[in-house]
């Protein structure tokens, strides 16, 4: 075992004591070391509850004949650092939560890893450091929050965002906004749609790095708990076997979770993180990989933001597994995954115990909600590198748009011209200098979108920018563009007025200006005036690379 190193031999007697000055016994010292990485905290929703499935991992781990060692990593909530500075650390955190768990497993030689995430940026951060340090790992994630309600509707997050332009445009009363504010989050869980957070969960799953059921299984429901106990166990028979995340990990496995995200319409920040962790794992994930394989999956379930279903209906479908299911003759059904045994062992084994699904959330092959899948990849004159757009999230009516822009600096800037009745059907919003190192940190663009969408304005605006937009977002909204700005791409080239055309079936992005005209604003270009960036935005900006190659350090 790898803690014998730190365990093992007259001349670790020194850490032996240490070892019982933390309450251990010589019978403990003898068993496997499990690390319990929790990302818990009293301020995310998401994470409020991680002490609870904690101590179930612990119970887990202890039952099966190890010893867990927990220890807490960061964790920040895109919805609270939403629509302001805070923003800008969210991406960046990703990097540090990875670096914080390589430190703390490393330098106490533990001998695996229970990973125990739930929101935006920690689960990707966590699933990093799996690639990276490469011993046994299983991963429990926190869960959905329940829905709220409120009004005669299922609310989530992305409810009260959108209740600001209701409100402000006179479509609801100040009392209806209050009870959406205060009804929508139901509790512990990451928020109830199928944004980032519920998206990385599912895709935890489809690459076999966490018990089957475990992504939809709500926050508050008693199963989490048992997964929690169950995947401790797990972990310890993991020790013994010698079953590494690189056992799990393949191109393969890749593929098959790039191809469920597809299915499920998941957030179009995969395109940032499955990149990143596939690099950990010393594989390139090319952004052109999400398109071609977008072309030829069909979209099968219509959950929020895009559709009106929530994660509880799709928990209650069968979830993941259910997917997998239909998705069955599209995927490398010999992966392996975490339990020991392959996608097809484990599915089989589910489908015996739930011989039906859902028909209503879940569609099949013959009869998709969509034919293509939830993302697609745009290129042209604006995005010559890539753009990323939630395909399955926008209305028919504007899949097809040419207008004119309106240019903004700034997340902010764009915010106060959009309340200030600044945009117009037709128009294209254009924001940059948001991206990875011009943000820096690449800020979701959550409150503008909503805001356009409270304003009833979503099936005729367009958004674009280098930036990314969030999970909870829906309509014709295309981050990710590249070059940003600060690299001098062709977003910052861009004046209000000039005509910018989108074509979401075939993949274009164009800004409809002569080459000479483009070459004349090349050569006089000037970016703005950035404010002074101390800290960790700072060191992040030297190293951040772009985002078409997940945003991880250079």
């Amino acid at each position: 075992m790898r803690s014998d190193s730190i365990k093992k031999g007259v001349e670790k007697a020194p850490h032996r004591s240490l070892l019982k000055a933390a309450g251990l016994t010589d019978s403990e010292i003898k068993k496997p070391f499990i690390a319990v990485v929790n990302s818990w905290n009293e301020i995310v929703p998401g994470h409020i509850h991680l002490d609870k499935l904690a101590e179930g991992v612990k119970a887990g781990i202890r039952s099966a004949g190890g010893v867990p060692f927990e220890f807490n990593t960061i964790g920040i909530c895109d919805g609270l650092a939403m629509g302001h500075e805070g923003m800008k650390y969210s991406l960046p955190s990703r990097e540090a939560i990875e670096d914080s768990i390589e430190l703390m497993v490393q330098a106490h030689q533990l001998d695996a890893m229970v990973l125990i995430p739930t929101c935006d940026k920690i689960v990707p951060g966590h699933l990093m450091a799996a690639g990276r340090l490469d011993i046994p790992t299983i991963v429990v994630t926190g869960g959905p929050m329940l829905p709220g309600f409120s009004d005669d509707k299922n609310r989530d997050l992305v409810s009260v965002f959108e209740g600001i332009g209701e409100f402000r445009n006179g479509k609801i009363s100040e009392e209806e906004f209050h009870l959406i504010e205060t009804l929508s989050c139901g509790g512990a869980g990451s928020c109830a749609g199928l944004f980032t957070a519920n998206t990385m969960a599912c895709l935890t799953e489809a690459l076999g790095l966490c018990l089957p059921g475990c992504a939809t299984a709500h926050a508050v429901d008693a199963k989490k708990i048992r997964y929690a106990k169950e995947s401790g166990e797990r972990i310890v028979e993991m020790v013994h076997e010698n079953l590494t995340p690189s056992k799990i990990i393949s191109p393969e496995s890749i593929e098959n979770s790039i191809k469920i995200d597809m299915a499920i319409g998941g957030s179009t920040n995969t395109t940032l993180h499955l990149p990143a962790i596939a690099k950990e794992f010393g594989m390139e994930l090319p952004l052109e990989l999400f398109d071609e394989l977008s072309k030829t999956t069909p979209h099968l379930v219509s959950l929020r933001p895009g559709g009106e279903d929530l994660m509880l209906d799709f928990d209650r479908a069968g979830g993941v597994q259910a997917i997998i299911k239909q998705l069955e003759p599209l995927l490398d059904m010999d992966a392996k995954t975490v339990t020991g045994k392959t996608v097809k062992e484990n599915l089989k084994q589910l489908i015996i115990a739930n011989p039906k699904t859902n028909q209503r959330v879940i569609s099949s092959l013959e009869n998709p909600v969509h034919a293509e899948g939830g993302i697609a990849i745009l290129k042209g004159t604006l995005a010559p590198e890539g753009a990323v757009v939630k395909q399955s999230a926008v209305s028919d009516k504007i899949l097809v748009h040419t207008g004119k822009a309106k240019v903004y600096n700034s997340e902010e800037d764009a915010m106060k011209g959009i309340m200030d009745g600044k945009i117009q059907e037709n128009d294209v919003v254009v924001i940059r200098y948001e991206g990875p190192k011009g943000g820096p940190g690449m800020r979701e663009m959550l409150s503008p979108t909503s805001a356009i969408a409270g304003l009833g304005l979503i099936d005729s605006v367009s958004l674009i920018t280098d930036g990314r937009f969030s999970g909870g977002t829906r309509g014709p909204c295309i981050g990710h563009v590249c070059p940003e700005a600060i690299d001098g791409g062709p977003i910052a080239l861009v004046k209000t007025g000039d005509e910018i055309e989108i074509n979401i079936p075939k993949r274009i992005l164009n800004l409809n200006i002569s080459e000479e005209e483009l070459e004349s604003r090349k050569k006089s270009l000037t970016h703005p005036p950035k404010k002074e960036i101390k800290g960790y935005l700072s060191r992040y900006q030297r190293f951040a690379g772009p985002a078409n190659k997940g945003g991880v350090f250079d």
